[in-house]
């Protein structure tokens, strides 16, 4: 099973993938894991991936594009198998073990991007149609430990992983439903969707826009906005 994942700061993950079981896993060719250097992507000079969120607010949000080229360097790399592309965000679905299971039986590449910051520019979920998921209803300073969580979840059930396979079979988690989380977590304190440059994104031959509400200036109708999508 291969993992792609697309990081601000990849080399955050060089520490926890080279030890113990992954570590194994990995030397034994069971599973591949590849970070990806999202400034790589970047074409400016300064290696820009993140811009000022429209309609107003704190800090500041991943940059569409640069995560779009460097989603079509992975799916080059990759080809066309079966994936699934998740991108770690604060108001995502809650992961759980059930999920785990799921995503180990169907999938053979998963592909991650971990946000950081105040999130990512909402236009990227839907044209990667990507599942958002969050592990926790707490706030992280960013996606990367969440995606070290979920990928140490799904390698372990890849077969051959675990040296003693009964271990899974006993687990608790494995015949349980699925629990009901909070929606906040990971990559901001915020749980609406993010907007940044450029105002029109121009992909596959269509225009994604931001929403018109976040470039007019009227913080009132903004905030509103803010609110009817914290509940959707």
């Amino acid at each position: 099973m291969r993992f792609d994942i697309i990081s601000v700061f990849p080399e955050i993950f060089d520490s926890y993938f080279n030890a113990s079981i992954i570590k194994r896993a990995r030397e034994k060719k069971l599973v591949e894991i590849h970070a990806h250097n999202l400034r790589d992507f970047a074409v400016d000079k300064h290696k820009k991936v993140d811009d000022r969120p429209y309609g107003g607010g704190a800090g500041m949000v991943l940059m569409a594009e640069p995560l779009l080229r460097a989603m079509a360097f992975v799916i080059k790399k990759i080809g066309r198998k079966k994936r699934k592309v998740v991108i770690l965000s604060a108001k995502g679905k809650q992961f759980t073990q059930l999920m785990a299971y799921d995503w180990a039986k169907k999938y053979k590449n998963i592909i991650f991007i971990t946000g950081r910051y105040e999130g990512i520019d909402e236009r990227v979920v839907k044209i990667l149609r990507a599942e958002e998921v969050s592990i926790g209803p707490y706030v992280l300073t960013d996606g990367d430990v969440a995606v070290m969580a979920i990928v140490s979840s799904v390698a372990r059930l890849v077969p051959g992983v675990l040296g003693n396979t009964e271990s899974l079979t006993e687990e608790s988690f494995g015949s349980g439903k699925p629990v009901s989380g909070s929606r906040f977590q990971v990559s901001g304190h915020f749980e609406y969707p993010h907007y940044t440059r450029p105002e029109v994104l121009m992909y596959g031959g269509k225009k994604y826009r931001v929403p018109k509400v976040l470039l007019s200036g009227d913080h009132k109708k903004i905030e509103e906005w803010r609110k009817q999508k914290r509940g959707s």
